[in-house]
């Protein structure tokens, strides 16, 4: 799958810059699931979730990789392409992940 996105050179090992998504954790809100930008190691939450905050990221950085991650993994998207991609690793966790919902 990775073959047909042309940004998974962009894709960097990142140190995760919180165990939650950093916005809500700030505000309070719940998420449902985590996802992690593999450009800067921002951790948002997923478009199920209410806020949406990895899908704002990309809108306000252009940072297109990101990987499931609560626990990692091991898949990735592409928001640019739309499409799954290959990852080379999993980011490891920096400890338990709070859950929300």
């Amino acid at each position: 799958m990775s073959g047909s996105c042309s940004h998974v050179a962009s894709i960097r090992d990142v140190t995760p810059s919180t165990r939650g998504c950093e916005e809500c954790l700030k505000t309070g809100s719940p998420w449902v699931h985590l996802r992690l930008c593999r450009t800067c190691g921002h951790v948002g939450c997923c478009d199920d979730s209410p806020n949406r905050h990895a899908t704002r990221h990309f809108e306000a950085t252009g940072h297109p990789i990101i990987e499931g991650y609560d626990p990692p993994e091991g898949w990735g998207w592409c928001y640019i392409d739309e499409i799954e991609v290959d990852l080379p690793n999993r980011t490891p966790q920096r400890g338990p992940i709070p859950r929300f919902v």
